[in-house]
């Protein structure tokens, strides 16, 4: 399951042989395209702690998101190539720099070579956790051959409405493989470690986008992931939507104090009392990386 050959490692399951040079939905083929690796200081807390989160960010997606922040190298195919060996070299020089992990940003494509690459790592010294940030749009099946190689996930629930799914990611059938992935996730990664500087060491921790106008979404979200998974996971309420240009309403606008606040006294209301929230500054263009400079790439 965890091939590059008739590709299934999305809820596509586009099916074509990316080893030969195909690309599917995700515009990829079998060789990994990087945009960046870097520190990154703004993931959660338990993810970025005082020094930094070793993030490496892979080029193209198999979600394809139409508010999408990171649309240069999403859609865009902004990046470098690079082997399974510099991608294990990567991971090293992040620890040495200080990261309290390696942090694999949209690697749901790439998954074989983030195995490859963490286990490479590890054989030459990696001793930091391995973080799968990821849109939740997986194959369960694939996920179970990451187990042992991922410390730590950290999966978006976008959707638990289709409508939502299909007009704004073009993928009705988000609900049920978030669900079946999301679920995997636990299986593998079932209670919260942290050591004693409070970064996770192992565990689930589920983000929910809040959307302008979807407020009814982000609600359902959270009770099924609280109805399903109580306190074995930990929670992420966003508010971080920055609206891209040529969207339209709702899209075209911010998340409104009153949006963001009814959410959050819903959580409360549910049994949520232990989450991580955002200020509305957090709505802003210079949240996103520099993807121009490829750091750490050259």
């Amino acid at each position: 399951m965890l091939s590059y050959k008739e590709c299934r490692l999305c809820g596509r399951a586009c099916c074509v042989d990316r080893t030969a040079g195909a690309q599917g939905f995700c515009k990829s083929t079998a060789v990994p395209r990087l945009a960046r690796a870097a520190l990154h200081h703004w993931e959660e807390p338990p993810i970025s702690g005082s020094r930094g989160s070793g993030a490496i960010f892979f080029s193209g997606c198999s979600l394809g998101c139409i508010f999408c922040q990171n649309e240069k190298i999403s859609h865009g195919g902004l990046g470098v190539e690079v082997g399974e060996e510099q991608l294990a070299a990567l991971c090293l020089s992040l620890e040495a720099q200080g990261a309290h992990n390696v942090n694999f940003v949209t690697p749901t494509h790439y998954m074989p070579s983030v195995r490859s690459a963490v286990l490479r790592a590890r054989e030459k010294g990696l001793s930091v956790p391995s973080v799968y940030n990821t849109s939740a749009y997986e194959n369960a099946e694939a996920l179970k051959s990451m187990e042992g190689t991922v410390d730590v996930y950290l999966p978006d629930f976008k959707y638990i409405r289709e409508d939502l799914a299909a007009r704004y990611s073009y993928a009705k059938d988000y609900p049920a493989v978030a669900k079946a992935a999301i679920g995997e996730m636990v299986r593998q990664c079932p209670k919260p470690i942290y050591n004693e500087e409070g970064i996770l060491l192992r565990g689930v921790l589920v983000r929910v986008l809040v959307l302008p106008g979807a407020v009814a979404n982000a609600k359902l979200s959270l009770r099924y992931l609280y109805d399903t998974y109580g306190e074995n996971v930990l929670y992420s309420i966003m508010r971080q939507y920055t609206p891209q240009a040529g969207l339209c309403a709702p899209l075209n606008r911010r998340v409104t104090e009153e949006e963001y606040e009814d959410v959050l006294s819903y959580a409360l209301r549910i049994g949520i009392r232990d989450a991580f929230t955002q200020e509305a500054g957090s709505a802003a263009q210079s949240y996103t990386p520099p993807f121009e400079a490829l750091e750490g790439l050259r």
